[in-house]
């Protein structure tokens, strides 16, 4: 197998807060391959956001830090450059499309300039040659009268269209690897199949791996071929997407599956009600030596509130941290 595009090993992040410090992620580890798209699904608070903005190295100093880890990029360690060689990296080798829009796009700038901007600042090309790209990209994402649409502002614009400005300015400089943060959060249904729908085909075209972080199951199962869960902080189960969502072997990941809506009914006619996972995630400055999940596990056991559980190998490409799995799994 060819050597991974991109390599997360052991990496810690914490925060300095008022209740002490919270380890946002902890020992978390991922590989990704070229050409490969990767879900990241948990509940808000989990560390997805997070783990995209250490890749990105965007963890804001102080509070935050990255403590311990690497996140090497073919094999170039982006803890260790410096910000000048980051700045070089961000919007070219590695681009990420932030979850609001709205929040991300200047008010005061038309979406062309800002795509204009991006495409000057890594490839060095003529104002007129960004302008005509940056045209070509919003034909790409499926903006209607491209030519027109450029001098417009974000707020002109619906949410969708800003989400598809977002992805063309992500996709200008044709990164190596692009990080959707929740890309479809506060669209309506029907624009957020489009958009997943918009990322496979510009991946397929471009060949440029993906990271989608959501905490959607369904969008998992439509777009990714592996799937890393994550809760608290921590990876808990890991594994390609098929096997995922008809083996889990994590109570969370079950957790997160059972509550995905179902059109069709049981044999009855009525619907089968949506699984409920009780409580909500701990403050992560006092989580226990235990699995975090373990307070909200209808299956813990008493060594679970005890002694985080090792990662175990339970099929092919398939990981689980859960003690559960000593007891034939949940």
């Amino acid at each position: 197998m060819a050597d991974p595009l991109l390599e997360i090993e052991d990496l810690r992040v914490e925060f300095d807060t008022r209740d002490g410090v919270a380890t946002v992620i902890d020992g978390l580890d991922i590989s990704l391959y070229s050409g490969e798209i990767l879900g990241i699904v948990g509940e808000s608070g989990c560390g997805k956001t997070m783990t995209a903005l250490s890749i990105m190295r965007l963890v804001p100093v102080p509070p935050g830090r990255i403590a311990k880890g690497t996140i090497c990029l073919q094999g170039e360690d982006l803890l260790q450059v410096s910000e000048k060689r980051m700045r070089e990296v961000r919007g070219n080798a590695i681009s990420m499309i932030f979850q609001e829009p709205m929040t991300s796009l200047n008010p005061v700038f038309s979406v062309g300039d800002q795509i204009v901007e991006t495409i000057l600042l890594h490839e060095g090309c003529s104002k007129h040659e960004a302008w005509r790209r940056a045209v070509e990209m919003l034909d790409a994402v499926g903006i209607a009268v491209p030519e027109v649409r450029a001098h417009e502002y974000p707020h002109q614009m619906s949410g969708g269209m800003r989400q598809r400005v977002m992805i063309a300015m992500a996709l200008a400089c044709e990164p190596r690897l692009l990080i959707a943060d929740e890309p479809t959060t506060a669209l309506d249904v029907t624009v957020q199949a489009q958009i997943f729908d918009l990322l496979k085909d510009l991946q397929d075209k471009t060949g440029a791996a993906i990271v989608l972080i959501t905490h959607d199951m369904g969008a998992i199962s439509e777009m990714a071929q592996r799937v890393v869960v994550m809760y608290a902080g921590r990876k808990v189960e890991e594994g390609p997407v098929d096997e995922i969502l008809t083996n889990p072997r994590h109570p969370y990941t079950s957790g997160l599956i059972g509550c995905v809506p179902h059109l069709n009914a049981d044999l009855s006619g009525e619907r089968l009600p949506l699984t409920e996972i009780p409580g909500v995630v701990p403050p992560l400055t006092k989580l226990g030596q235990g699995c975090p999940f373990a307070p909200r596990c209808v299956k813990a056991l008493e060594k679970c509130r005890l002694e985080m559980p090792p990662q175990s190998v339970v099929g092919e490409g398939h990981r689980v941290s859960c003690w559960l799995i000593e007891n034939n799994g949940p």
